[in-house]
């Protein structure tokens, strides 16, 4: 049977077929009701439900889908995964795997049919004791793979929870040494289940790095990565016992000089750009696994990056890094390298403020946790798309248009916009029409301003859906 999906790369379709596998729905009708929904919510940005679908039958239609017993959120993003693995084998250099956990938060009137994600402080009653009240919502811990150049090629992985299913877990900690709860009975565990399947979508271990904070420095990760043979950059927080045990990794480092300065611009709370100078210090260690699971981890030769501000001004905390990495660091060029890798995982951080501002997904009304992840499910994929149109102008601004839209949208854009006041783009590249999208959402284009951002670019593509189904009308009328 051949395949209903087709790679990235626009012909005259809508480029969310190319991100949906039909046939690995159990119905066929709802593989088709996936791919228009899909396409749908991709045309409305930030749009609910019935906004997208446009009468009650197409929303009552959405409605079944999400709550459909048969529909879960691997089969919704069965179709964008393999297309990640697509883009992913013609791609060339290491891939960043970025993960990272965000929650979505709801108000609902029954609010166990979603579950709970965390407990805060809403301050203290008359009696002044403190009042805690507990949190309605989902977490998605999500892995995006990444190009050096900072492109995304798609999601690898998605996982979504809630802290009920790890109830117990925060009591067992106080009971007994927190290194001897076993990693399976830890939320933590989703950071080894998920680079396990992104090496097993991908492939070419060799290839991934994974890039993750101080809540992914967990030795169980870094011995999977070198059981899997794939390697990683990680920001550590625990200062582990470091060389025959008797000593720390912060006291190894103390004792190794300077490897040389790199200058980094940082855009300040002014929005001004400021140039700091980081001094870096690297050094292979031998790192000792925590004392509790000594007999069921092996100790490790890591690389251990130390980088801190020279001379940070007053008013604004210091930038300093702690990495560690099974990579090999021979010169400050590699040190630099792997400190730029880690600085690329702001990347998820971007891909989620997208769902949650761009396609609100916190706005959903949908009454149960299985309904949302399902939906947003189909957020995953629009964001992605909102986030690759943003960075592909960058990464490959002289590229053909084709790539990213249609021969329709482009028409459509040439007559919108002319081809001047686009920050100098050369006519006919990609560069151009990405700068033209964003017109259309806002971009004012001026030769100072930066590139296009994301808001500007889902503002475009909700207004050229628009635009797009008007002329389609207008051709049909002219020719029918």
């Amino acid at each position: 049977m051949p395949s209903r999906r087709e790679p990235l790369g626009r012909k005259d379709g809508h480029w969310s077929e190319g991100e949906v596998d039909r046939d690995a729905f159990k119905d066929a009708r709802l593989g088709r009701r996936c791919a228009d929904l899909l396409r749908r919510l991709s045309d409305r940005v930030g749009g609910t439900i019935p906004l997208a679908c446009e009468d009650w039958a197409n929303t009552k239609a959405a409605y079944r889908f999400f709550a459909n017993p048969k529909v879960e959120e691997g089969e919704i993003l069965s179709g964008h995964f393999d297309a990640t693995r697509v883009r992913y084998a013609a791609s060339d250099g290491p891939i960043l795997l970025l993960q990272d956990t965000t929650e979505f938060s709801y108000q609902r009137r029954n609010p166990h049919d979603v579950g709970f994600t965390k407990a805060i402080n809403s301050g203290r009653d008359k009696n002044g004791r403190l009042r805690h009240h507990e949190v309605c919502g989902i977490l998605m811990h999500s892995s995006l793979a990444v190009t050096e150049d900072g492109l995304p090629l798609g999601l690898a992985a998605v996982k979504f929870w809630n802290r009920q299913k790890f109830k117990g877990t925060a009591q067992l900690k106080r009971r007994i040494n927190p290194t001897r709860v076993p990693i399976e009975a830890k939320e933590s565990i989703r950071w080894l289940e998920n680079l396990r399947q992104s090496i097993a979508l991908l492939g070419q271990p060799e290839r991934c790095v994974h890039v993750g904070d101080r809540e992914s420095d967990i030795f169980e990760l870094y011995c999977l990565a070198k059981e899997l043979a794939c390697h990683f950059v990680v920001r550590t927080v625990v200062d582990r016992l470091a060389g025959d045990g008797n000593h720390t990794l912060s006291t190894e480092m103390r004792t190794v000089k300077s490897a040389g300065t790199h200058t980094i611009e940082i855009r300040n709370d002014s929005d001004e750009v400021e140039r700091v100078n980081l001094d870096i210090r690297y050094k292979r260690v031998h790192v000792c696994p925590p004392i509790g699971k000594k007999k069921h981890y092996p100790s490790l030769d890591l690389t251990i990056i130390h980088v801190s501000e020279i001379h940070a001004p007053s008013g604004r905390k210091p930038i300093e890094w702690k990495l560690v990495t099974d990579l090999d660091v021979n010169s400050l060029e590699d040190a630099v390298e792997k400190i730029r890798w880690y600085a690329m995982r702001w990347k998820i951080e971007v891909f989620h403020k997208i769902l949650k501002s761009g396609c609100r997904a916190e706005d959903a009304k949908l009454r149960t946790a299985d309904r949302l992840a399902n939906l947003v499910s189909l957020y995953c994929v629009v964001s992605w798309r909102v986030l690759w149109m943003t960075m592909i102008a960058r990464a490959a601004p002289d590229a053909a248009p084709t790539i990213a839209l249609t021969t329709q949208e482009i028409t459509i854009l040439d007559h919108l916009i002319g081809d001047n006041g686009n920050r100098g783009a050369r006519p006919g590249t990609l560069q151009l029409y990405i700068t033209k999208l964003a017109r259309i959402g806002g971009y004012l284009a001026r030769m100072s301003d930066h590139p296009p951002g994301n808001n500007v670019i889902w503002r475009g593509l909700r207004r050229l859906a628009d635009i797009q189904l008007g002329a389609q009308i207008d051709e049909a009328q002219t020719y029918g």
